[in-house]
């Protein structure tokens, strides 16, 4: 029998479609023609040397041999540096200036290593290099909201093989933020607590769904994923804002990061994913009732009809097995 469950953070229903449900193993994609990355392309914008095929640096962390991290804005922006924000409405009609800032965060001058292939410390530089760039963003008055994400492979939206994430910094706060700030707003007014804490909690004393636990981090698959294997890593710690993170945090995040990616790269073969840091924007910083976390999506399915015509969406895997699936995979 078809369950639905409901997201009580996205406020999503689900179907888990159990009577056509894959077992985890069926996710995994073999590549018969896998080909191997080199750790140089001579023709990479992003390789060490090629400096000059991409806007210069807005900021960098040095390496053994030249730099380790590397941002740039983006050559092809989807939003402009130079500008103000201005707003113009007429009639039902409303428009922004898109003024903002779109940057790439150039995670290793490696071509051939994504995340769960660098070291810990490596990873934690990304973070760090992560919070530099939020910070710088979130100071400019012009900006409401700031994204960081990672697109890896094809079907996740990526262009360039060289590991990579973006900054986009939007002049609005888009309404799928402002819904769940708003949603978090109302659950806490009415019991008192956190919502993301609860589940948190709730997770925690359950088990069935928890992927990994260090220190400072948790990842789960939620109880109503709306997708195969998709995850949440969420900091122990109540914190509305990815700016409020500490050095300790940053350090296991980093590793937290690395292993829960590195699961799905050796469970299911290296699967083309999303993540993305969903955060309050930093003029909330301290509420209480908002809790930021990492989202990881792999793309192992596609939404279809259903899903853009009714908003629910149809998940052909359980939720419970796919964590089983992903806490028995080691990562060195």
């Amino acid at each position: 029998m078809p369950e639905l469950r409901h997201n009580v953070l996205t406020q999503q229903w689900v179907i888990l479609a159990t009577e056509r449900a894959k077992r985890p193993e069926e996710f995994v994609k073999k590549n018969k023609d896998k080909k191997v990355i080199p750790s140089f392309v001579p023709t990479c914008v992003f390789c060490p040397g090629n400096e000059k095929m991409t806007p210069p640096e807005t900021y960098i962390v040095p390496g053994p041999s030249g730099w380790q991290v590397r941002v740039s804005p983006n050559k092809f922006a989807a939003l402009s540096y130079i500008g103000e924000r201005t707003r113009k409405i007429q009639g039902i009609t409303r428009t922004v200036s898109g003024v903002g800032i779109h940057e790439v965060i150039i995670e290793t001058p490696d071509h051939s290593k994504t995340t769960t292939l660098l070291t810990d410390h490596e990873v934690e530089i990304v973070i760090q290099t992560y919070l530099n760039r939020f910070n710088f963003a979130s100071a400019d008055p012009r900006v409401e909201q700031v994204t960081i994400f990672k697109n890896h492979g094809e079907a996740a939206g990526t262009s360039l093989e060289h590991p990579h994430s973006q900054m986009i910094a939007t002049p609005v706060i888009t309404e799928q933020l402002r819904e769940r700030l708003t949603n978090s707003l109302r659950h806490y007014d009415e019991f008192g607590e956190c919502i993301f804490c609860r589940v948190l909690d709730v997770e925690l004393k359950e088990g069935v769904r928890i992927v990994l636990e260090t220190p400072h981090f948790v990842s789960l698959v939620p109880f109503a994923s709306l997708t195969p294997f998709s995850m949440m890593i969420m900091p122990r710690r109540h914190m509305a804002c990815f700016s409020e993170i500490n050095e300790a945090e940053a350090a296991d995040l980093a590793h937290n990061l690395r292993v829960t990616l590195g699961k799905l790269y050796h469970g299911l073969d290296n699967p083309d994913f999303n993540y993305v840091i969903r955060t309050a924007p930093r003029d909330n910083t301290g509420v209480k009732y908002y809790h930021w976390y990492v989202s990881v999506i792999p793309r192992l399915t596609r939404l279809a009809g259903f899903e853009l015509g009714s908003g629910m969406f149809i998940n052909v895997s359980l939720p419970e097995e796919n964590a089983r699936f992903l806490r028995d995979i080691k990562v060195d």
